[in-house]
């Protein structure tokens, strides 16, 4: 809307049905409008500047007090608008992460109820291997004190035998039977080189 279009709509036209109806309010009572006193007719002009001063003034200055309004509220909807587009946005997602979330849970426990059982099957082959080891290290252990045991034995048995037989010998040797030994221990070795 042009400003001459405001102008006649919010002045001129009102100002015009107005004289109408003094017009036809004087014609009712029969009176003349050229007869009222003067200071009334300058009163009504005086009224008509002001207003037209008026719709002058604000013409000239609300339109773009309300341009800048009207702006700043497209801005604010516009800012609104996309505020409520990024919340709409996070929400559906944060439902979405919501919705899987149990399926999320139970797929965490199924792994770690695996895990756990892998852990212990492990932990206990584990145990088992290192049982295994320990008792094939006792066994040998056991292997080899016993081993030692008679090797000992053995050596006890030799060391007894020969003190024994020593001391047999030592007493039913003679000094016959010694020379009767060396003797033939001779005639054994010139047999042998022969």
């Amino acid at each position: 809307m042009t400003r001459l279009r405001l102008f006649l709509h919010l002045f001129i036209l009102p100002a015009f049905f107005f004289f109408l109806a003094i017009a036809t309010r004087a014609a009712e009572e029969g009176g003349n409008p050229a007869e009222e006193p003067v200071g009334m007719t300058f009163k009504w002009i005086h009224f008509v500047i002001v207003a037209i001063i008026l719709v002058w003034v604000f013409g000239k200055l609300l339109p773009p007090v309300f341009h800048k309004n009207a702006e700043t509220i497209g801005a604010a909807i516009t800012t609104a608008t996309a505020g409520k587009a990024e919340a709409d946005r996070k929400l559906n997602e944060a439902s979405s992460k919501l919705a899987n979330l149990e399926k999320e849970i139970a797929e965490f426990r199924a792994m770690a109820m695996k895990e756990a059982a892998a852990e212990a099957e492990r932990l206990h082959k584990a145990g088992q291997t290192e049982a295994e080891k320990i008792a094939a290290a006792a066994r040998a252990e056991v292997q080899a004190a016993e081993r030692a045991a008679r090797l000992e034995l053995q050596a006890i048995a030799a060391k007894i035998a020969v003190d024994r037989a020593e001391a047999l010998v030592a007493q039913q040797m003679t000094p016959a039977t010694q020379e009767s030994l060396f003797n033939n221990f001779v005639l054994t070795l010139q047999g042998r080189l022969h």
